[in-house]
C-alpha cells in the first residue's frame, strides 16, 4: 500500500536555493528543478536564460500531506522570496526568475488563492506571485539537480539558515543527507552492509524499530538488505520517479526518514528492502529488552 503523495510547483528565482531550502522541510519527499509554463517544447538552461522561452525556473515538490500541509509549504516558500518583486529575485533579473505557485490538482487551487489573498491583505504593497495551474514542466539538466548539495559553496540567493533543524542536530552530515534529503550512500561503504550480529535496527532519527537481524540477508548489492520490515506499520512506500526510473521508495512512518528502496528479488520470492546504513542504528540483542522498555516509557 502506497502513501498518498501530492505535488506542487514553486518558482522563486534561481532554483538551486529554492530546491535546497524546500527539500529540507519535514514531509517533503522529493524535489526536482526544471523549467515551467513556457513556450519552447525543448527548453535548455541556455535557452531559458535568454528570457525568450517564457519559462520560469521552478521546483517540483512532492510531499506527504499527512506530515506537511500545502499551506505550511507555501508559508515556508513565501518566507524565502520577495513577493513584491516582478521578474527579479536577489541579483537575478529576468522573466525566468519570476515568482509563482503552480498547482497540479484543482483541489489545491483554493488553498493557493486563499493563501495569497491573505498575504495581500496583510501588505500595502502589491503581491506579484503568479498563481495558476501548471501548464508544462521540463526537468532541468542533471548538473542542476541537488546542485547545492554537491556544490555547498555554490551561489545561493536564499538564506538556508531560516529552517530550524534542531531536531536533527544529533545526526551526522551523512545521516542528515540520507534521511532528510533522500541521498544514497555509495555501495559497500555502509557499516551495516557486511554485518550480521543479532539485534534490531532502528531509525537513526527517532529510534523507532524498523528491521530485525532475523530478516537480514547478504544480497551482494552493497547495502544492508532485509526481506521484510519489523512491521508493515513501521514504514511507508512511495513511488519514486527520480533519475528516469520508477522505483519504490521506503520511508519510516513516524519520522518520515528516507531509508532506501524495495525490490522484488529477495530470497525465495521475498522482497529485498535495500536500506542505507546511515539511516539505521543497531541495537545488540543483549540490549534490546532495555531499549524497548525505554522506548515505551518515552511514549507514555
Amino acid at each position: 500500500m502506497f502513501t498518498k503523495q501530492e505535488v506542487i510547483y514553486l518558482a522563486g528565482g534561481c532554483f538551486w536555493g529554492v530546491e535546497a531550502f524546500i527539500s529540507r522541510l519535514k514531509g517533503v519527499n522529493a524535489t526536482e528543478v526544471g523549467y515551467a509554463n513556457g513556450r519552447d517544447l525543448a527548453p535548455t538552461y541556455e535557452k531559458v536564460c535568454t528570457g525568450k522561452t517564457g519559462h520560469a525556473e521552478t521546483v517540483k515538490v512532492t510531499y506527504n500531506p499527512e506530515i506537511i500541509s500545502l499551506e505550511e509549504i507555501l508559508e515556508n516558500f513565501y518566507n524565502i522570496i520577495d513577493p513584491y518583486s516582478k521578474n527579479r529575485q536577489g541579483p537575478d533579473i529576468g522573466t525566468q526568475y519570476r515568482t509563482g505557485i503552480y498547482w497540479q490538482e484543482n483541489s489545491q487551487r483554493e488553498c493557493v488563492l486563499k493563501f495569497l489573498a491573505k498575504k495581500q491583505m496583510e501588505s500595502s504593497k502589491r503581491v506579484v506571485v503568479e498563481a495558476r495551474a501548471i501548464g508544462n514542466f521540463y526537468p532541468a539538466e542533471d548538473y542542476h539537480q541537488k546542485y547545492l548539495e554537491r556544490n555547498p559553496q555554490g551561489y545561493c540567493h536564499v538564506d538556508l539558515n531560516l529552517i530550524n533543524d534542531e531536531e536533527f542536530n544529533h545526526l551526522t552530515k551523512k545521516e542528515y543527507e540520507i534521511t532528510q534529503l533522500a541521498m544514497t550512500e555509495p555501495p559497500f561503504s555502509g557499516k551495516y552492509d557486511d554485518f550480521f550480529e543479532d539485534g534490531l535496527y532502528v531509525d537513526v532519527v527517532d529510534g523507532e524499530v524498523l528491521f530485525s537481524s532475523e530478516d537480514k540477508f547478504d544480497s551482494g548489492c552493497g547495502w544492508p538488505a532485509f526481506s521484510k520490515p519489523i512491521s508493515d506499520d513501521a514504514i511507508t512506500k512511495n513511488r519514486d520517479f527520480s533519475h528516469g526510473a520508477t522505483k519504490i521508495e521506503v520511508r519510516s512512518k513516524k519520522a518520515n526518514s528516507h531509508l532506501g528502496h524495495v525490490f522484488n528479488d529477495g530470497p525465495n520470492g521475498s522482497k529485498r528492502y535495500c536500506i542505507n546504513s546511515n539511516a539505521l542504528r543497531f541495537i545488540p540483542e543483549n540490549e534490546v529488552d532495555d531499549y524497548l522498555k525505554k522506548l515505551n516509557n518515552e511514549k507514555e
